[in-house]
């Protein structure tokens, strides 16, 4: 697969070798490892730094509403990702697919009693402002930037139509629990049976490193359910229940341990190239042999 260097990548790789320089490898490539998340999820941290900040300095005798200000934020930020070239075209498709998917969600379980937004707003529908499906398409944004500044592939990988065929029963019953019983551990379950053997190769320096996708799926889940964290102790919105300054019960973990893959899938119906690779080199080795790792980048 052929590598395009751009500025971003250029800077990526001068900080590179001054660490590696500097530093003994080992921990030249735990601060490279911990600098490229938080370059990938730069989206979402901003987000969150746009909750912090508004909690705090917003008064309630203000003309514009604290909600609609977050709006006008993300808006902002987005349009500034693609100025600045932070964020590529086919990444901000993506993100459009999370906003909408992530918006229909919010709309139903909101009015299901799930959790529910309390300040008043101008751009807020049936108890939805519009801000939050950009918390969704941050996610986006994190596991579609995070695939590019990591050079992941993913290997060996199932046939890719049981990908859009869990997400999609994921997601439904993320409706339908409120009706039927709820399918999440046979979905769990799902999970395994099916990523259990599929190993994220990620590239920090230039050795090529891996982690079991279940397993990244789950450290990515308690992330997120620190950021949710984040949400309702700043009161932007609460579930049903909890006091502003109350833990979000881990058993959301397993809500978001389940969206991930949702996402991962709508990831890729966009960003398809990751698998191709190493579905072809796990096709050419034998059916017990294990997966090659990707080539470094550069």
């Amino acid at each position: 697969m052929t590598i395009h260097t751009t500025p971003t990548r250029r800077l990526e790789r001068r900080l590179g070798d001054w660490m590696r320089a500097r530093l003994p490898f080992a921990l030249a490539e735990l601060v490279m490892f911990v600098l490229k998340q938080g370059w990938a999820c730069l989206f979402g941290g901003l987000m969150l730094l746009g909750l912090i900040l508004s909690a705090r300095i917003w008064q309630e005798g203000w003309a514009l509403a604290r909600y609609d200000a977050l709006l006008i934020y993300a808006v902002s930020l987005q349009a500034l990702f693609l100025i600045l070239r932070l964020e590529t075209w086919r990444e901000v498709k993506v993100i459009a697919l999370f906003h909408l998917s992530g918006t229909l969600m919010e709309l139903f379980k909101v009015n299901a009693g799930s959790w529910a937004y309390p300040e008043p707003a101008l751009m807020k529908f049936w108890g939805v402002p519009m801000f939050s499906g950009f918390m969704y398409a941050s996610v986006g944004s994190y596991i579609a930037r995070v695939i590019r500044v990591f050079d992941m592939r993913f290997a060996p990988f199932p046939p890719y139509w049981m990908t859009p065929a869990l997400a999609l029963a994921i997601y439904v019953n993320f409706f339908s629990h409120h009706f039927l019983p709820d399918a999440r551990y046979v979905l769990f379950a799902a999970t395994l049976l099916l990523y259990a053997r599929t190993r994220v190769w990620f590239v920090i320096g230039t050795r090529p490193l891996w982690m079991p996708l279940p397993l990244a799926a789950l450290l990515t889940s308690f992330a997120l359910w620190v950021a949710e964290n984040v949400g309702t102790n700043t009161g932007t919105w609460l579930y049903a229940g909890q006091s502003q300054f109350e833990m979000v019960s881990f058993a959301k973990m397993g809500s978001w341990y389940l969206l991930l893959y949702v996402s991962f899938a709508t990831v890729t119906l966009v960003v398809r190239d990751v698998l191709d690779i190493p579905i072809r080199r796990s096709r050419a080795t034998s059916a017990g042999s294990k997966a090659e790792p990707p080539e470094p980048a550069g």
